[in-house]
């Protein structure tokens, strides 16, 4: 049975950084069922307490982050690039452990989307990217999805479990 990597806030727990939550949504709460759920936050197991300072990467692109090559800064200008590149590792790591293949992240984060990303201005401006743990899992092979691509979720488990 494939297993999958999930943000903790789309199964309903409390570790955005506003202290909110996403979810839990019916097709990761059945899945959790099912046993196939490994939960992360990456900001938080990377150090970084709940609730926190939003935080966005400068053009958005979590791969920069992961080449040294850009900062992940908060809106009061702290560098947390350290902490949400620990989070990264951590999220690999699990998914090592596991043999994970797929994810589904939450949307737009700087640590989990995995489409877009907002552009470090914090104007609410998206640009096409994606966040650090995303980034550093899709460099390992793994399939990262959000949670609004439910559908093609179930289509690659499907696939990778041969019933699709």
């Amino acid at each position: 049975m494939e297993k999958l990597l999930v943000s903790r806030c789309l199964l309903g727990q409390r570790v955005r950084y506003d202290g909110g939550a996403h979810g839990p949504f019916s097709p990761l709460r059945q899945w959790q069922a099912e046993g196939r759920v490994v939960a992360v936050c990456p900001e938080v197991a990377g150090g970084l307490p709940t609730p926190r300072s939003p935080a966005e990467i400068p053009g958005g692109q979590g791969a920069e982050v992961l080449d040294g090559r850009l900062p992940v800064l908060t809106v009061d200008g702290a560098d947390v690039t350290a902490a949400f590149v620990r989070g990264a590792e951590v999220a690999l790591a699990l998914v090592r452990q596991h043999g994970i293949r797929l994810a589904v992240l939450k949307a737009r984060s700087p640590s989990c989307g995995n489409l877009q990303n907002y552009d470090g201005s914090f104007s609410g401006a998206l640009v096409d990217g994606e966040g650090v743990t995303a980034a550093l899992l899709r460099q390992a092979g793994v399939r990262v999805f959000h949670e609004g691509q439910f559908a093609e979720v179930t289509q690659a488990l499907a696939e990778l479990e041969g019933r699709g």
